[in-house]
């Protein structure tokens, strides 16, 4: 099979694009012919060696995927040949990831996709679903009628943000750079959309929330702790989930008097247990339309290479998506 994988830890030109033997499938596993995977920050950390986590090398890149059920193992009981499916867990605790023509999924990391759903509009919503599910309601506990101040909202995770706070009934305030981004952030359901370029951001905060956001979401690679504990309200939450190398200033006296809580967090992390789950939500507001994808490109597999050096080069207006060549 034809696969995109990286024989050691290094820069983008070190993905490799080439022949790989077919997974083997184990009495637990199945074996899925990929449809569509999408291009995350996570994979250009794993790859470069920046995010640790255990790589056999050979190492098939990538974390997401769609795809239709090949063949099941003896043991598997929840998938047949035929079965549309994903997954948003895989490329990490020492398993292969998604970037190649065949991959053997084990059964409790593999979901159904549901009939009426585009798998390369789901694919690009996947992960940053996945993070929205985990921060707004694991970590925030974002209830109904909450005040919700996503920075970044253009962006995928922040678009995710928007799309699944407002539609739980959440007031949702966002920026967003040029009349494109803004465009797009009121389109996902921000109210109102600020630009962090002209606008005086904390006054349109204040008009917003006179008494302060109960929930502050930064996805900028540049979080301001300042910033975030002048705009926020009593008992507000905090999720910051950007920025591997960024540090800043944690003002305590603001913090602990406002009684304030701080979340970091990676999807890493997560057990199969809260995948199953998170999975459930997600199937979720793919069906009622909730999520809506932004896709900057569709590009074939054989450009791996080309999708992760576009993805640190950074600029990019929506999500990277790679399906196998001659598929597009």
């Amino acid at each position: 099979m034809k696969a995109a994988f990286i024989e050691r830890h290094g820069p983008a030109e070190s993905i490799l694009y080439g022949d790989l033997p077919r997974p083997e499938l184990h009495e637990r596993s199945v074996l899925v012919r990929l449809g569509a995977v999408a291009v995350d920050h996570v994979d250009t950390f794993i790859r470069s060696g920046a995010f640790r986590s255990p790589v056999p090398f050979p190492f098939v890149l990538g974390r997401d995927m769609t795809g239709v059920v090949e063949t099941v193992g003896g043991d598997v009981r929840r998938f047949r040949p035929g079965d549309r499916v994903w997954s948003n867990c895989l490329g990490i605790d020492g398993l292969q990831g998604t970037f190649a023509e065949y991959l053997a999924v084990p059964e409790d990391r593999l979901y159904h996709l549901p009939d009426e759903v585009d798998p390369v509009e789901a694919v690009a919503v996947l992960h940053s679903a996945l993070a929205a599910v985990i921060g707004l309601f694991d970590k925030a506990r974002l209830s109904a009628g909450d005040t919700l101040f996503v920075n970044g909202g253009s962006g995928c995770v922040g678009t995710a943000v928007v799309q699944i706070a407002k539609s739980c009934g959440a007031r949702v305030a966002a920026t967003a750079g040029g009349d494109e981004k803004r465009a797009w952030c009121r389109q996902a359901g921000a109210d109102p959309v600020i630009s962090y370029r002209s606008d005086d951001v904390d006054k349109a905060l204040r008009d917003f929330a006179p008494a302060g956001v109960d929930v502050y979401w930064d996805a900028t690679p540049q979080f301001d702790m300042e910033h975030a504990l002048r705009q926020l309200a009593q008992r507000g939450r905090i999720v910051a989930m950007a920025g591997l190398n960024h540090s800043c200033r944690l003002p305590l006296g603001p913090f602990y008097t406002r009684n304030a809580t701080l979340f970091g967090f990676t999807v890493t992390g997560t057990t199969t247990e809260e995948y199953a789950r998170y999975a459930r939500q997600i199937n979720g507001w793919l069906r009622n339309e909730t999520l809506k994808a932004k896709i900057h490109a569709v590009l074939p597999l054989s450009e791996a290479a080309r999708a992760h050096r576009l993805q640190e080069d950074g600029g990019l207006f929506g999500k990277l998506v790679l399906v196998p060549d001659g598929s597009a």
